[in-house]
């Protein structure tokens, strides 16, 4: 299958920091990648040397069958992480110069300047000043310019920032939309969850390196899920006995009822009869492993339990924020 992005052994170094460590990265034409991990990890350095913003101190890029983005450009669709709306312009014409930008000119343009604007959720902006917009608003803007070309390949960089749940359902079924067309797509974020619920394959990095690329499937295959979620069929039933069982190795109260963590190379399935046995259920269901459980066990086998603790509550922020901004 062709790459859209192929990365190999890149490197890149800002003083004695190294942002990015031997990195390889193959996005197949008409993927819906996830690239993803904690802040700091060197992800939004990574997609500059993809969009040749910054160039690799070594290593090799190519980026729709070219050496450079530069040579690709109008097949590009880019929304950065930091936002680049000319704030003193109009919204209209500053989609219509960045239509422009990209090929698109004649009535043509407008036409799909307003049709976009209406998909996102702002008709009747267009006169406004790009820094009289919120920053939600702001951000749907951006997406616009990012898509008003029907670009080939379509990169994120925290496309849901500032976003209320409501926008951030809409746009997330734009870019599946985009997707089905037939784009290229390489979604960044520090929120794991939002990857889990749009991407078909995901690359995990840790402090400039790569710890995981797999499918979503594959990884769900890979990491045997070890909790089970568990409502009693009785909400005032003893479960104090559920700790006791030797497949068990934890109880906790979660959400929706107990997680229960079974031990390692329990049988799920018989760990999961004998807990009804004991304790009627009302629900019992095996987790599928999160993004999140698997990061962890991937980059904290040789950490500290405080830096285990600490990187934990960093990517439950990112969720939580993710989720309420």
């Amino acid at each position: 299958m062709d790459s859209a992005i192929r990365l190999r052994g890149v490197t890149k170094t800002f003083g004695d920091m190294r942002a990015v460590d031997s990195l390889d990265l193959t996005v197949p034409t008409g993927g819906l990648y996830g690239f993803i991990g904690p802040n700091g990890a060197g992800k939004t350095t990574t997609i500059r040397m993809i969009m040749s913003i910054l160039f690799p101190d070594s290593g090799e890029v190519a980026v729709l069958g070219r050496a450079s983005a530069l040579q690709a450009k109008d097949r590009i669709g880019y929304l950065p992480e930091e936002r680049g709306l000319y704030r003193k312009m109009k919204v209209r014409p500053f989609l219509r110069y960045v239509g422009r930008l990209k090929g698109i000119d004649g009535p043509g343009l407008d036409r799909r300047i307003s049709g976009w604007l209406e998909r996102v959720g702002l008709p009747g902006i267009e006169s406004k000043r790009c820094d009289e917009l919120s920053k939600g608003m702001s951000q749907k803007v951006q997406f616009v310019s990012a898509v008003l070309h029907e670009p080939e390949l379509l990169i994120l960089d925290e496309p849901f920032s500032g976003l209320d749940p409501v926008s951030m359902r809409m746009l997330r079924s734009l870019i599946l939309e985009e997707h089905a067309r037939g784009t290229t797509i390489l979604f960044s974020t520090h929120v794991m969850p939002q990857a889990e619920e749009i991407c078909e394959h995901v690359v995990m990095v840790h402090k400039g390196r790569k710890v995981l690329d797999d499918s979503l499937p594959g990884i769900r295959s890979r990491f045997d899920p070890r909790s089970v979620q568990f409502e009693p069929l009785d909400p005032a039933a003893d479960t104090r006995m559920l700790a006791a069982m030797q497949e068990v190795e934890d109880v906790a109260q979660g959400e929706r009822g107990l997680e229960i963590l079974l031990r390692t190379d329990t049988d799920p399935a018989l760990a999961m009869r004998r807990i009804m046995a004991a304790v009627p259920a009302a629900r019992i269901e095996l987790s599928r492993p999160r993004l999140e459980d698997v990061f962890i066990g991937l980059v904290t086998d040789s950490a500290s339990a405080a830096d285990t603790d600490s990187l934990r509550a960093q990517l439950r922020d990112a969720a939580t924020t993710g989720a309420t901004a």
